[in-house]
């Protein structure tokens, strides 16, 4: 047996000591690398280590701590180990015992500060004994909470059922000295620990009070021992993860102080770290507190993943892939950095960190967060609406409004859900509901009620101000920032009796009488009808502004056409549906066609696969398609033979009728009709010109209550348009006055007024606005 890196002498002292040379297994060792056979050098590694124990083998050191030869080592003493490679070889060659050298690539330690080669040897410590409380770790681990769960039996369940004896010497300098005494007198194996100053001031015979307790200090405390010589401190200093992983106790400076304080905060409620930490400070922690006090240090644990970077690769500053995260709070602000961490994925995994990825969560969350309490503030400053009852939003407000009565259903299912992830450390369901909800408040809520804030409905202000409340609330322990903004605003201005942050505020409690369950089941329904109709609309390019006759829909059951019969206004609203009707059989809609697959039924049943393709031809399509599309297998029989087709094995086509857009997903189908009439086409003209008069305003800077008067180049298209729905552009615009310029006589708009010019019908078409 012989390492690379010992003269040959040391591998025939080897040779000599084992007798004839053996090959034994082990389970570190695979074929998939080499020969599957190695060199064993119990003193270079922990596997190589267990083998030797295991059968005998010496523990033989030739390496110095600094990683060069040992003096006996000739002609190698004082040479690097690996700078010696090549003597060796040269040696091996010229002695005629070497086989083969060459040059392989392979996994290797190194340094991950200055990227030098590291060596692993055996060296003698100080131990404590863990091993012997393997089962007593292992069972108080199961009284902890871990998030993500899986991490309690996997990989800190693994760690503890493999429990090594705690290696607890460092040869160091910085770090807790350990507290042992030895006899330097000569053979002398006589020692002292102490576990305390009051212990080494009776040792020491005089006081310690201004003693620093670390090196090299303490190492200066001396007495005689009992067999003749002097005691004196042992060199190592203690692993710093015991430092660590004594921090409970450490902090209370336990026994000796604060034992009040000790009994009543002497187990965490919660900590958190890295999932490296499984083997660092999650084990210390668990490991002293078992020793010392048989119950675990901490109740609930959240294990984070690593952060990498947006490539996915380890951030280094080696590579220069290492995010400033200065520049990123900078950018888009501390509130945006920390709700992308608690939303970009399960805290147990790694995620990817990039400015970019910060600045998505802006756009899609915080955005549309502020873009609402703008809109609320807004409109709430041009009415005579006041807050009613409590500032801070705790009293929910009455109103008879289905979408007020939702909106508030949802909230408190918000607040009730949130709470429960609270409580049981679930970060995600924290913050990713609050995100769905805050996109169904802008999306749904504000969008189908705007037209009752314009009019300053109080009912609707009311809502969507203990609506904003809340949700401060919610978000102040993710988004503290932008949570305190909206709070000072909505509640501090407006009542002086109210906490003076939302950081000192209660936690919203659930009012149980504003959960309506039905209505928001119903409402969900509506939403996805609602979604699957805009899908058809995009299926036939029909922009929502251009209004449709009529939608029809099938659901899933009697149950929800009931509901959707009920709350249909919000779909047609939504679509810009004139009518709704419903079908049960989707064939009134689409042509369904069941084609089967010819690869998958062919390597099957190979010259069979004509027969079922002409039988299936003949079967009912739309039944076929429904029990394919249900996940069953169909039995189909042909020329007296029969065969198993799977829902793997075809496809169903859907062809929408002509005069139809349809969407299906879900169990759901909804159709658009696609034809449109001149009532219609001169509608879908006037919300084109409305909608570009509102963009004039906003490019003008006025203000939403500001009047105006509208000018318009006359054409027979627009004269026919206004005709039909000119006072629907002036109510929706706030236009005091339509004025149509005739340029075939000469007139012209005021060069002056904003304005623009865009097609129309096939047209173009010039419209001017002026304040009134």
């Amino acid at each position: 047996i012989q390492h690379q890196h010992q003269p040959a002498r040391i591998g025939q002292r080897l040779l000599a000591l084992a007798g004839t040379p053996y090959v034994v297994t082990g389970d570190f060792v695979s074929t998939e690398d080499g020969t599957g056979i190695v060199h064993i050098a119990p003193a270079f590694g922990a596997d190589d280590l267990e083998v030797g124990r295991k059968y005998g083998l010496p523990v033989i050191m030739a390496v110095q701590p600094d990683g060069t030869f040992k003096p006996e080592v000739t002609p190698w003493a004082g040479v690097f180990v690996k700078e010696a490679d090549a003597g060796i070889q040269e040696d091996l060659d010229r002695r005629g015992l070497l086989y083969k050298a060459g040059t392989y690539e392979h996994t290797y330690p190194f340094c991950w500060r200055c990227d030098s080669p590291l060596l692993y040897y055996a060296k003698e410590t100080w131990y404590v004994r863990t091993s012997a409380y393997r089962d007593r770790l292992v069972s108080l681990n199961q009284q902890i909470n871990w998030y993500p769960e899986h991490i309690r039996d996997g990989r800190f369940g693994n760690w503890l059922e493999n429990n090594v004896d705690w290696a607890l010497g460092r040869e160091r300098y910085w770090a807790t000295p350990l507290p042992i005494w030895k006899s330097d007198a000569p053979g002398s194996t006589y020692m002292e620990c102490f576990g305390s100053i009051a212990e080494l001031e009776a040792k020491a015979g005089h006081k310690l009070e201004n003693l620093d307790l670390h090196r090299p200090y303490v190492d200066q405390l001396t007495w005689p021992a009992p067999d003749g010589g002097t005691m004196r401190r042992v060199q190592e200093v203690a692993d710093v993860w015991f430092d660590s992983g004594s921090m409970p106790v450490a902090q209370w400076h336990y026994p000796f102080a604060n034992q009040e304080e000790w009994e009543r905060y002497k187990q965490a409620d919660y900590i958190c770290e890295a999932i490296d930490q499984t083997r660092g400070w999650f084990y210390t922690l668990h490991a002293v507190s078992t020793l010392l006090f048989d119950r675990p240090a901490f109740k609930n644990v959240i294990c984070l993943g690593h952060i990498l970077a947006e490539d996915g690769s380890k951030m280094s500053k080696s590579r220069g892939n290492v995010v400033n995260p200065w520049e990123v709070m900078d950018t888009h602000g501390a509130d945006a950095t920390r709700w992308y961490m608690y939303t970009a994925s399960p805290p147990g995994n790694s995620r990817r960190f990039s400015v970019n990825l910060v600045g998505e969560t802006v756009r899609r969350f915080l955005n549309t967060l502020w873009n609402t309490y703008s809109f609320f503030v807004t409109y709430a400053n041009l009415s005579t609406w006041r807050v009613s009852g409590s500032g801070a939003g705790t009293v929910q407000p009455a109103s008879n409004n289905l979408l007020d009565r939702w909106v508030l259903s949802e909230l408190n299912r918000l607040v009730r859900d949130v709470t429960f992830a609270c409580e049981n450390y679930d970060v995600l369901g924290v913050t990713r509901p609050v995100a769905e909800f805050v996109d169904n408040l802008s999306n749904w809520y504000v969008r189908l009620s705007r037209r009752r804030f314009w009019d300053g409905d109080p009912a609707a202000l009311q809502t969507l101000h203990t609506v904003l409340v809340t949700l401060a609330k919610l978000l102040a322990p993710t988004t503290p920032f932008v949570a305190e903004e909206i709070y000072q605003n909505l509640v501090v201005n407006v009542d002086p009796a109210a906490p003076d942050s939302v950081h000192l505020s209660r936690w919203p409690e659930v009012v149980s009488t504003a959960v309506d369950e039905q209505l928001s089941s119903d409402m969900a329904m509506v939403q996805r009808v609602t979604s699957l109709g805009h899908a058809a609309r995009q299926n036939a390019n029909l922009k929502v502004r251009q209004p449709l006759a009529q939608v029809v829909v099938r659901t899933r059951s009697a149950e929800e056409e009931a509901a959707l019969r009920r709350l249909q206004h919000f779909v047609l609203d939504e679509l810009n549906v004139k009518e709704m009707h419903f079908t049960h059989a989707s064939g009134d809609l689409v042509d369904v066609t069941v084609f089967p697959y010819p690869k998958q039924l062919g390597q099957k049943y190979g010259k069979g696969y004509p027969k079922i393709r002409e039988a299936m031809s003949q079967m009912d399509q739309n039944d076929l398609a429904t029990r394919f599309q249900a996940g069953e297998t169909v039995e189909i029989e042909a020329d007296g033979e029969r065969y198993t087709v799977t829902p793997e094995d075809v496809e169903v086509r859907v062809a929408p009728r002509a005069g139809f857009s349809v969407a299906e997903a879900g169990g759901y189908l909804v159709a658009v009709t696609t034809e449109l009439s001149t009532a219609l086409i001169q509608e879908g003209y006037a919300r084109e010109l409305v909608r570009r008069i509102q963009q004039l305003r906003k490019d003008a800077g006025l203000d939403i209550s500001d009047r105006i008067i509208t000018y318009i180049a006359d054409s027979q298209l627009l004269h026919d348009v206004l005709d039909h729905f000119g006072a629907y552009v002036r109510e929706e615009t706030l236009s005091l006055d339509l004025v149509q310029i005739h340029p075939d006589q000469g007139d012209t708009i005021p060069a002056h007024l904003p304005q623009v010019t865009f097609e129309l019908g096939g047209l173009d078409v010039t419209v001017a606005i002026g304040k009134k």
